[in-house]
């Protein structure tokens, strides 16, 4: 059947849909890293936001950004878009939702790449620019920078309201769609990219110099060998989703050729491993992060192991008589006095007095009491007597 022009429009014929090469592996591959990815980046928000915290660095709070928008692309492209929408709804969805989810994923998957440029910048000014670095470089700062970057990564997700998937779009792509596709691959890839390969080139020429001359830290070798993992993993893991891009674009279409329809889900499941890698190159290159996440999860442990043990009281250990308890002493009884030991034959010792510095009177209430104050009490051994003073009026 030939295309037969009309006054308004071209008919394109009908062919038949490209078969899905892989069949269920993705649903399983995106559950599996689903599973993982998400608790190992709550993990590593936490562990993040106490370094952060405890010592004011910029890349940390850079990295807990980095983290956050994981969280946000797992949620929104792996969750909502491929094993909600795809899997188990089957794209039976309202427009309008699928619309949405477009810019939430396009918002997210900016952010991450966004604040990797960030934190790239940072460590090229860090290295290349000290004295400036410290004035210029600091929390609050660096947070309103990272707000921005958010804000901006919305208003750059919103045009792909429009956005058509590699599954659905027009034959041949309409003039929207290659826009759309082209601002795609130069926000995430193309200028990104450019910078990445720039600032690192510089850092790592200046870390050459400041070997051969002595100067360079391990701490700082150490924070710029983590940047340079997290960018290199990020180039090459997003290359192909780039390049099936362009061929789906210029050289055959996802519905018409079964090979381009393969390459775009494995380019698709490439790219949103570098969602969950990150945990654990921050474990493999750095010692601190080690250490923060080994806090989180003995603070946990010990915490879930306190929760069990206060549903239990020892059966040898008895509640402290806080009230109406009463010291015995010679016959002396005075309500209120709050005591560990009940002590019948003997003044009150130690114990009561650094609860309760009250006089307890001898003999039935002389003018001699056996008052102690706090600080003196603190220096009497266990069950050692207070000195008798005169009582104060």
């Amino acid at each position: 059947m030939i295309p037969v022009p009309n006054s308004t429009a071209v008919t394109w014929p009908e062919m038949e849909r490209s078969p899905c090469m892989v069949g269920i592996f993705p649903v399983v591959y995106y559950s599996v890293l689903l599973g993982l990815g998400l608790p190992v980046n709550i993990l590593t928000a936490v562990a993040l936001s106490r370094l952060a915290t405890r010592t004011k660095k910029s890349s940390y709070w850079y990295l807990l950004a980095l983290t956050t928008s994981d969280i946000l692309t797992q949620v929104f492209i792996i969750f909502v878009g491929f094993i909600l929408q795809t899997a188990i709804l089957a794209r039976a969805v309202p427009r309008a939702f699928i619309h949405i989810v477009n810019v939430l994923e396009f918002t997210a998957n900016h952010a991450s790449i966004w604040v990797t440029v960030l934190l790239t910048v940072d460590r090229y000014v860090a290295l290349c620019h000290p004295l400036r670095y410290r004035t210029v470089s600091y929390p609050r700062r660096t947070r309103r920078i990272i707000a921005a970057v958010f804000i901006v990564a919305l208003a750059t997700g919103i045009p792909f309201y429009w956005w058509l998937d590699a599954w659905r779009d027009a034959d041949p792509p309409t003039a929207l769609d290659k826009v759309l596709k082209w601002l795609h691959c130069v926000t995430i890839y193309f200028l990104p990219c450019s910078i990445f390969l720039a600032t690192n080139s510089i850092i790592i020429h200046r870390l050459k110099q400041r070997r051969h001359s002595g100067r360079n830290g391990p701490h700082r070798g150490k924070t710029t060998a983590l940047l340079l993992a997290v960018t290199t993993v990020f180039i090459v893991l997003w290359a192909p989703r780039t390049a099936v891009m362009m061929c789906h674009l210029y050289v055959a279409s996802v519905k018409r050729d079964w090979r381009v329809h393969l390459a775009l889900d494995i380019a698709n499941m490439a790219a949103m491993l570098n969602t969950t890698l990150n945990f654990f190159l921050y474990c493999f290159v750095s010692e601190t992060f080690r250490r923060a996440v080994g806090e989180v999860l003995r603070a946990h442990t010990w915490h879930g192991t306190q929760h069990s043990r206060a549903r239990f009281v020892p059966p040898t250990l008895s509640p402290l008589q806080l009230l109406g308890t009463k010291c015995s002493v010679g016959g002396c009884h005075k309500p209120g006095v709050p005591v560990l030991t009940q002590h019948p034959m003997g003044p009150c010792p130690r114990d009561a007095a650094l609860l309760h510095p009250q006089s307890c009177s001898a003999g039935g209430g002389g003018s001699s009491q056996l008052l102690c104050s706090s600080n003196e009490a603190a220096k009497l051994a266990p069950g050692e007597l207070c000195s008798p003073r005169e009582e104060a009026m």
